[in-house]
């Protein structure tokens, strides 16, 4: 699966199957389930899941708790439009 197909399953009734944690809270978010996609992120301990976490937190606008999660990725802050940055992180996490 790459990007564009990714983004077309948002309008699916169900989830791509065998997708990870983080590209699961990803799809999630991008059909407007913040609380679902922040859900599955907060049980995966992974630092994927840690930079999906920090991606959400800075789109809820609380750029303290994203600092920490993007920390907690080993990854810098992100500074990139908020859609720029989903997709960057889709497009890491699909490979």
């Amino acid at each position: 699966m790459n990007l564009q197909q990714f983004r077309t399953s948002l309008s699916a009734a169900t989830c791509p199957e065998s997708l990870s944690p983080a590209l699961l809270a990803l799809w999630t978010e991008g059909r407007g389930d913040w609380d679902s996609a922040h859900r599955v992120v907060q049980a995966d301990g992974g630092s994927d899941a840690a930079w999906v976490h920090a991606y959400l937190h800075r789109r809820e606008g609380d750029s303290g708790n994203a600092a920490y999660w993007y920390g907690r990725a080993g990854r810098p802050v992100c500074r990139d439009d908020l859609d720029t940055e989903w997709a960057a992180i889709v497009g890491s996490l699909l490979g």
